[in-house]
């Protein structure tokens, strides 16, 4: 099997391509460039592989929460690729592709939403995948629920908003299109892959800005 993934739900913008268990990936800090720079990088990256777009099989995309404009460009870029070859496309929940880049067994994934906010999903590894704990939610820095101990924190939440409660944390740690292509493997094996006209992104939050009064309502 040979696919394509995207990821471009932060700063980060990132291409992968898995060839029959093979990865290879392309990353760049984009800050506000995806939309510029994440063509030119799959089609860099299967230039150097010697496949051409139509020798793909399906395409996988980091599908959210995230950046609105950069969850748009991803799925763009997906269905786009896959409409013209008639290939299934697949999204992969943005913050357990954070988990598997992170590879703890106990992530606590955290992504700064702004707003005073932050999307999160807690995850424990089981076996070759992972087992979602608590579902994504977007919630205030001090709104995090979590139970037991060992959990280890991934992500640009805590570069935001401190350690949030936990012992360890890694801020640095970002979804990537790597993670997101180990993840997307096994479940377009499976036949997990949509219809490009399916595909869609996993916002979370749904509003992209709050009233005076609700800001307030959200300082510490």
């Amino acid at each position: 099997m040979r696919f394509a993934a995207l990821e471009t739900s932060t700063e980060w913008c990132s291409v992968a391509l898995w060839r029959d268990g093979e990865i290879a990936s392309i990353e760049r800090r984009a800050l506000n460039r995806h939309s510029e720079l994440a063509l030119p990088m799959l089609e860099r990256l299967l230039k150097n592989f010697n496949i051409a777009p139509g020798e793909l099989d399906a395409v996988a995309f980091g599908a959210g929460p995230g950046s609105f404009t950069g969850l748009r460009i991803a799925c763009g870029i997906a269905q786009g690729l896959a409409f013209a070859r008639g290939i299934p496309v697949l999204g992969i929940p943005t913050l357990e592709a954070l988990a598997e880049e992170c590879g703890a067994p106990r992530v606590v994934a955290c992504l700064d939403a702004r707003m005073r906010e932050v999307y999160y999903s807690a995850f424990e590894k089981h076996g070759a995948g992972w087992k979602e704990i608590i579902p994504a939610q977007c919630v205030p820095p001090n709104g995090m629920k979590l139970e037991g101990g060992g959990w280890i924190g991934a992500g640009n939440g805590f570069a935001a908003y401190g350690n949030m409660g936990l012992e360890k944390v890694l801020p640095e740690v970002h979804p990537t299109a790597m993670a997101v292509a180990r993840l997307a493997a096994p479940r377009l094996v499976a036949g997990e892959g949509v219809d490009a006209a399916l595909a869609a992104p996993i916002y979370v939050r749904e509003k992209v800005a709050f009233t005076q009064a609700e800001l307030d309502e959200r300082r510490p």
